[in-house]
């Protein structure tokens, strides 16, 4: 008897404290792709599709889209079942819904209507007449879908071939020309730079389409190999190297109704970027933003839709450093003489009015703050931006009235804030989390001053072990600007220990990696490295993202210089603490984070034990045109530059221990960069680790990403802990 008394008091005893443990986390936990990850993501299970019409708001939940009037009574617009009623009304054949698709909401001529895409069609479906009232099917390969404003046609790319699909079923070609480096329609001209996101640009009205011809004939093929086949299968990619011969440019406008086309006389030089297509409203005009190769000088320039003729050049914007043009002009509803233009021309991105003939007419937003991005009403009264102007690690959505030229914040609380508006312009709902908030949706009356919060996320994290994270600021090495950073203490933080410390580093242009976003922006592997035990340091020096051109283009002609030197401020902040172990030190980044990884590796070999470089840029003289001649200018006008900030000439520095990660095929970095690297270590009997993801490109996703961070894991506790 006493034996077993015994037994349960040591039980008890072994029980209760790993009853009071906090729970801890999994990389199937904490990394997209992972098996729980969706589970710990506070936006999973907020409404969904939230957005207006008029003034009433829709959201989806459990297969129904409700109507919600500003009063929030509810009731029920649109159901799974609905839809799948129309299908098999329209299409016998249509595979069952699983779930109530993504939709689109649009108005024609007053009426409403609800597209959705689903067993290889496009469905236009109107909740009053509860029928389809279009339907588009796809052939496989249609890619860039692009629906025309009347709902009533598509155009759709297709291998190098530009399609138009009507609801009658009828496709045509719009244009295709029996070379493979010809493509029309295309949404990687410039390689996805300048803000572009598609090849295809439907008039206001739907009469007419603008698009991208692009010749790709002059740039050289790049391969890459497909080892999935029995024998390996080259797949030629079109890559143009900074100071190479780039591809080359037109833009066709093509008119449905009588199948006409004229291409704009955009003239010569022909290796200049035309970027952010613009038609007026009234459809006569197409308003380009044409780049330089250089990319310092940036015109806006006016030709004709029907003839193609150049009409007008409006106004031309210099820079001793580069003009990144990346939003098309705006046109204020009403008034087809005015338009926005969003420019950094005096440092920061700001809005500027002007009209038709290239006169300035006033400058609205000013300031040490951005910009982000700006919408206007349909009545051409008040225009809606987002902008940092509170703080660089904040986004706040703005209203500002055209007759009074004045503008106020509409979101309060701190934090990262994305809003819409209702038509009337009364009712806001507001979408933001802050470092101590996870999510929350709330509804505004912005006439009353009345708030009603329509879903509030819980603490994902609750009841599992989580470390301390802090943002502050340092000094920059120029010891005058300010660098915001975050720091992330071990699970179970003692300060009278010294703690291994990990640097995640990006450090390049359009990138800021910590923000007042949940939790400051932390990273699931950042969570899970402090969890065994690592601090884990980030800081955006100069050269990151949203603080303006001289902060940006610091590091313009000699990449990794500054950017160093500002890291190694923040190792300067981390040895100023008790409990940073100085000789566990180590760094990793991903692309431009992974040539900041190899850079402190090589350049700061006494400060750095271990380097996990993903993707990384090693000799810019490898790198894609846009980009690299933008930050680096070509390797004939900047030899300097380029043989400084190649880490092949540092290979023999390196002392500790560096894992480059590469995806076999990276279209962006290609392997090229990696594989010199290692070439250029033999040489100098240097001894860098290797790791290749087969079949991945840029970025390692699915459920591979969770093996990468295991294996990024494991060599920091082999080499650090």
């Amino acid at each position: 008897m006493k034996r077993i008394f015994y037994f349960i008091i040591i039980l008890i005893n072994t029980v209760i404290p790993l009853m009071a443990q906090d729970k801890t986390f999994t990389l199937d936990d904490l990394i997209p792709g992972g098996k729980n990850y969706a589970k710990f993501s506070p936006s999973s299970k907020e409404l969904k599709q939230l957005r207006f019409i008029g003034d009433h708001y829709l959201f989806v939940q459990n297969d129904t889209l409700y109507k919600i009037n500003p009063a929030h009574k509810k009731h029920v617009w649109v159901t799974k079942t609905d839809l799948q009623e129309a299908l098999e009304n329209t299409e016998t054949n249509s595979k069952k819904l699983k779930r109530l698709p993504f939709i689109t909401v649009a108005s024609v001529d007053k009426n409403t209507f609800i597209r959705f895409d689903h067993d290889s069609h496009s469905f236009v479906y109107s909740p009053d007449q509860k029928k389809i009232v279009y339907s588009y099917r796809f052939e496989k390969g249609d890619t860039n879908k692009d629906i025309n404003p009347k709902l009533n046609s598509y155009a759709v790319t297709n291998g190098s071939g530009l399609y138009l699909i009507e609801a009658d079923g009828n496709r045509t070609c719009i244009a295709k020309e029996n070379k493979p480096d010809i493509l029309f329609g295309s949404e990687r001209v410039y390689r996805n730079e300048f803000g572009l996101k598609k090849g295809t640009y439907w008039s206001p009205q739907g009469n007419a389409l603008a698009f991208y011809r692009m010749d790709e004939s002059m740039v050289g093929n790049y391969p890459l190999v497909d080892i999935s086949a029995r024998e390996g299968k080259l797949i030629n990619i079109k890559y143009p190297m900074v100071g190479m011969k780039s591809h080359q440019t037109t833009i066709g406008v093509y008119r449905p109704a009588d199948k006409s086309m004229v291409f704009l006389k955009t003239g010569a030089p022909k290796d200049r970027y035309l970027t952010n297509i613009s038609w007026s409203p009234d459809e006569k005009e197409i308003y380009l933003q044409e780049v330089n190769r250089g990319q310092d000088t940036c015109s806006l320039v006016v030709y004709s839709s029907e003839t193609g003729k150049r009409l007008r050049t409006l106004f031309t914007d210099s820079s001793k450093k580069y003009t990144e043009p990346e939003h098309p002009i705006l046109f204020i509803p009403g008034k087809s003489d005015r338009f926005i233009l969003l420019s950094r021309r005096n440092g920061y991105r700001h809005m500027y009015l002007y009209d038709t003939t290239g006169k300035l007419i006033k400058q609205l937003t000013t300031g040490p703050w951005e910009v982000l991005n700006a919408e206007i009403d349909k009545k051409g009264e008040n225009i809606y931006f987002t902008a940092t102007e509170k703080s660089p690690l904040e986004v706040h959505y703005y209203k500002l009235n055209f007759k009074n030229g004045k503008y106020n914040r509409l979101t309060q609380e701190n934090g990262v804030h994305s809003a819409i508006v209702s038509e009337s312009g009364r009712y806001l709902i507001d979408n933001y989390s802050n470092h101590s908030t996870p999510r929350i949706q709330r509804f505004y009356d912005l006439k009353s001053g009345k708030n009603n919060t329509l879903y509030q996320a819980a603490d994902p994290y609750k009841g599992y072990g989580f470390p301390e994270i802090t943002c502050g600021t340092i000094k920059a090495d120029d010891d005058s600007t300010d660098l915001y950073y975050r720091l992330i203490k071990p699970v179970g933080f003692d300060p009278q220990k010294k703690y291994p410390t990990v640097i995640y580093v990006y450090g390049g242009p359009h990138a800021q990696m910590i923000h007042d976003t949940w939790m400051w922006d932390v990273r699931g592997w950042d969570i899970y490295m402090a969890q065994n035990g690592y601090i884990v340091f980030s800081v955006d020096g100069r050269g990151s993202n949203n603080r303006g051109l001289e902060f940006e283009s610091a590091p313009h002609r000699r990449l990794g210089e500054i950017e160093g030197k500002d890291q190694m401020r923040g190792v300067a902040f981390l040895k100023s603490l008790p409990y940073v172990d100085q000789e566990r030190m180590g760094v990793h980044g991903w692309s431009f984070g992974g040539f900041m990884t190899t850079y402190l590796m090589t350049h700061y070999p006494e400060t750095f034990k271990v380097g996990v470089a993903g993707g990384p840029v090693i000799d810019w003289k490898y790198y894609e045109v846009m980009y690299g001649e933008r930050y680096m200018g070509t390797p004939q006008n900047n030899p300097e530059g380029y043989e400084k900030s190649n880490l092949n000439n540092y290979a023999g520095n390196l002392k500790g221990h560096l894992l480059l990660i590469h995806g076999d095929q990276d279209p962006v970095v290609v392997m090229q960069h990696s594989l010199s690297f290692l070439d250029h270590c033999v040489k100098a009997r240097t001894y860098p680790d290797y790791f290749v993801y087969p079949g991945h490109e840029h970025n390692v996703i699915g459920l591979d990403r969770v093996h990468l961070h295991e294996k990024i894991t494991r060599y920091f506790n082999d080499y650090l802990k």
